[in-house]
């Protein structure tokens, strides 16, 4: 029976995902009539499909701080690809991913049919892709970025990587810090984090073999941009974030007022 479970809890996932794709296919339809649709259209409807990918998760999830009423330049700790759909699902963002994503099946072409923007490592790209950011910020849009570069298992966060950010410096926009934690009976939980050699099916049979676990969403203080250096903008955010990362679970932290629970 459990396993029975486990197996229609990933079978409602791949529903969610399938609408996703029905999604896709209309805006590429629209794209191929010459009809192309806003990116601020395709943000409310990128939402509206990750509020149900995670509401199909097995997560209860606690939003901590203020949505920001203007468009920021949001960057945030990364454990998992979760993480894409639980913050997703806060307000219209589009995300900045890596190329190798645009190349994944499924995941990729709904990620490029929702307005992400891709980025080759050690390309010489970075140049172009600032520019892309900066026109994106000025439409003016929110864009989300994980700044590591890579996902954690969720205890620690990695060095900051400040060249992009160059893009709120140019745009005139804050920076959003946004701390996210896994926990599971008290601790940080060690499931919920995809590194390594881990592929998305296994990674989901494992989190529906457990119980749910809680995720906090910390929206911590803006960081103005406005006059300052891209290392003093990384460093900030980093450090904001490190510290909610970093806190014991049973601390209670001195945040803004609870603004949201969801399951």
């Amino acid at each position: 029976m459990r396993r029975l479970r486990r197996y229609a809890r990933v079978a409602r996932v791949l529903g969610v995902v399938s609408l996703g794709l029905g999604m896709a296919g209309m805006f590429g339809l629209l794209e191929r009539l010459g009809l192309n649709s806003t990116m601020d259209r395709r943000q409310r409807w990128s939402q509206f499909f990750m509020t149900r990918l995670s509401s199909a998760l097995p997560f209860r999830v606690t939003v901590v701080g203020e949505i920001p009423a203007t468009p920021m330049l949001w960057v945030s700790n990364h454990v998992s690809w979760t993480d894409i759909a639980l913050l997703g699902q806060l307000t219209p963002l589009s995300f900045l991913s890596k190329a190798e994503v645009r190349g994944w099946p499924v995941a990729g072409w709904l990620a490029a049919k929702a307005g992400s923007l891709f980025i080759r490592r050690g390309a010489g790209d970075i140049q172009v892709i600032r520019e892309q950011m900066t026109r994106h910020l000025q439409q003016p849009l929110p864009l989300l970025m994980f700044p590591e570069g890579t996902t954690t298992d969720g205890c620690s966060v990695r060095t900051f990587h400040g060249r992009l950010l160059s893009a709120a410096i140019d745009s005139r926009v804050p920076l959003q810090p946004v701390a996210i934690r896994y926990l599971r009976n008290g601790e940080v939980d060690a499931i919920a984090p995809f590194i390594g050699n881990d592929d998305l099916l296994s990674h989901l049979l494992r989190l529906f073999s457990h119980e749910q676990s809680d995720v906090e969403i910390h929206l911590l203080e803006p960081i103005a941009s406005q006059a300052q250096e891209r290392a003093v903008l990384a460093f900030r955010a980093q450090e904001a974030i490190r510290r909610v990362v970093s806190a014991p679970v049973t601390q209670t932290d001195p945040l803004p007022e609870r603004v949201g629970a969801m399951i």
